[in-house]
């Protein structure tokens, strides 16, 4: 026995062992090889500008605190955008082109790329653009090129705007699976698609003047960029006039029809280069990591932060996808005790979520506006918590197709009691006091919890409107008028009062600087998200971190997934929600 033993307690020992140091292994992977190695910009450089990996403003910052490993990503849009205006005097950079590009920007992000690149052909560098097939959203960005190229046998995408809701009410009724709902707002539909089975006239109209208010936006700019009217893109998008290569060559939505191999050797001339030469290239996110890892340090000692709040909100920590109570109020907290910090932009892209989050978040800001300016520049969205955490900002930019306000509060709560009933399970309660139950998904909603929940829908609605008409200086009536959960268009806030300027991040860094009276400033971006091993080995793709959602994506698909995440979300919602009022996806 005694021989087993210590076999047993050799083989737990090399398992221990080969453990620690495959883990070793990773961690200096991690530490000595995470980031790429330092990439040399070539003499008469083109940069290609693939955004299939740009997902989010802010790239983010991570410091993992179990062995003191900091990473930096520079793969954000904004990481992008200060590329672009670095190339415009870097005079290895010849010019920029656009190949193929597939992005997951937002109309937003892709209107403050369109202005970087406008900006950038001022130096009197080219921008060129070819795809075999342009979607819409990508000939949006594509338009701003020199000239545009499309493939002889390719199409191009130009149809207007449109959005698509899934309803569940008949869903819930066949599988017993039921969402009870608590709302406050005749907009904040949200909610909706769990109670009936078409859209209802309010929701309509506010996405129908959602949908034409971007339009125009969009439009407004391939006008310019491709000097036709604005009517004759209506025109074209009605009757499908762009669909193939020449009809879109003779409605001037592009210039030549063409191979790559033509698209590249027109480069070659423009660099004269010989016709059998290769042309130098670099990616993107190879010349933003080499600006931010060479660029000369800024020596102001005056500094405007910016903060950035992406995705849903929610409590815990955050990360770039998801706003966090931890990492959200510590940064306002840091930038507001920095005597160097003069001024804070907080920059916004989200749907809203968690109201008791928000109102903790408001509350910072709050406080920050006390001792120094706080600008908000909202993204693709700054709904409904999004716009909650806005509303008491000094200064609020957005851009003309941002979508905002959905001013509104709901609560949901997941039902079994039908499906349970139909397959034979039943439950009982035993209780010392009347509401000690509190809530159970295994029997139907009394009206008496349904009332005390629906008193706190109002009394957090009646706070969050009271927090925009004290943020804003307008009234209560006033801002009830243009809430109950209502979406607009960047354009129509500017009217209605939600915004003050239409503008994207460099209009609001500037607006900051004058209302702190800097004139000579850096900018330190923020949150650092605090970070475990088990992020750090996720990061590295081990694959038994990797999570049930990817392996969930992988095998139903990205649209299918969509539809199960929706569900998902809804139902593990806690807490009354801030929250815009569907997950829209314009096409």
């Amino acid at each position: 026995m005694k021989f087993l033993g210590n076999v047993l307690a050799t083989i737990v020992g090399l398992f221990i062992f080969c453990m620690l140091f495959f883990f070793g292994i990773l961690f200096i992977a991690a530490v000595f090889g995470g980031s790429s190695e330092h990439v040399s910009v070539d003499r008469n450089s083109v940069i290609e500008l693939d955004l299939s990996k740009v997902r989010n403003d802010y790239g983010g910052k991570f410091n993992f605190k179990d062995f003191d490993y900091f990473e930096v990503h520079h793969d954000g849009l904004s990481d992008v955008i200060h590329a672009i205006d670095v190339a415009k005097t870097d005079t290895k950079i010849k010019g920029i082109s656009i190949l193929n590009d597939e992005s997951h920007l937002g109309m937003a992000q892709i209107k403050n790329l369109r202005a970087a690149l406008e900006d950038f052909k001022k130096s009197g560098k080219f921008v060129l653009a070819y795809s075999n097939m342009y979607t819409q959203k990508e000939y949006y960005l594509n338009s701003v090129a020199d000239q545009i190229y499309i493939n002889p046998v390719g199409e191009l995408d130009f149809k207007g705007l449109s959005s698509e809701i899934l309803f569940f009410k008949d869903f819930q009724e066949k599988s017993g699976l039921k969402m009870e709902v608590i709302r406050h707002g005749k907009y904040k539909s949200a909610v909706e698609p769990f109670l009936e089975n078409k859209m209802s006239d309010a929701n309509r109209e506010q996405i129908t003047v959602l949908l034409n208010s971007v339009w125009n936006s969009m439009v407004s700019d391939i006008s310019k960029s491709r000097k036709i009217s604005v009517t004759n893109l209506n025109a074209i998008a009605n009757g499908l006039l762009g669909r193939t290569p020449e009809m879109a060559k003779a409605q001037k939505l592009v210039d030549k029809i063409a191979y790559e191999d033509v698209y590249h050797d027109d480069i070659r001339k423009a660099l004269k280069v010989d016709k059998d030469e290769d042309y130098k290239k670099v990616s993107i996110l190879d010349y933003a990591e080499n600006v931010a890892t060479t660029s000369t340090k800024e020596s102001a000692k005056d500094k405007i932060a910016i903060i950035y709040a992406q995705g849903e909100i929610g409590s815990g920590e955050g990360d770039v996808n998801y706003i966090g109570e931890g990492s959200m109020r510590r940064s306002l907290q840091e930038a507001r005790k920095d005597k160097n910090v003069k001024a804070i932009v907080l920059r916004i892209d989200s749907p809203g979520g968690n109201a008791l989050t928000s109102d903790l978040i408001w509350r910072e800001i709050e406080l920050t506006k006390k001792v120094k300016p706080v600008v908000v520049s909202m993204g693709n969205l700054a709904a409904s918590g999004g716009y909650y955490i806005a509303c008491n900002a000094n200064t609020i930019f957005a851009e003309s197709n941002t979508i905002t306000g959905s001013i509104g509060v709901f609560g949901t709560l997941p039902n079994f009691a039908p499906l349970t009933n139909k397959i034979g399970i039943h439950v009982e309660q035993v209780n010392t006091h009347q509401n000690a139950a509190d809530y159970s998904v295994f029997k139907p909603l009394d009206d008496k919890f349904r009332a005390v929940t629906q008193e706190s829908v109002e009394r957090i609605y009646t706070t969050f409107v009271n927090r925009v008409a004290a943020g804003r200086k307008m009234t209560f009536a006033q801002v009830d008028a243009i809430a109950q959960g209502r979406v607009w268009s960047g354009a129509e806030a500017l009217k209605i009062g939600l915004v003050d300027k239409i503008g994207g991040m460099d209009e609001a860094l500037k607006h900051a600087a004058t209302l702190s009276k800097v004139k000579n400033y850096k900018t330190q971006n923020f949150p650092t998200y605090e970070k475990n091993l088990r992020d750090l080995l996720s990061n590295l793709g081990v694959p038994f971190i990797k999570s049930k959602e990817s392996f969930i994506k992988e095998e139903v698909g990205e649209e299918n997934y969509r539809v199960i995440e929706q569900i998902r979300k809804m139902s593990e919602k806690k807490g009354v929600q801030a929250v815009m009022p569907y997950e829209i996806n314009i096409k």
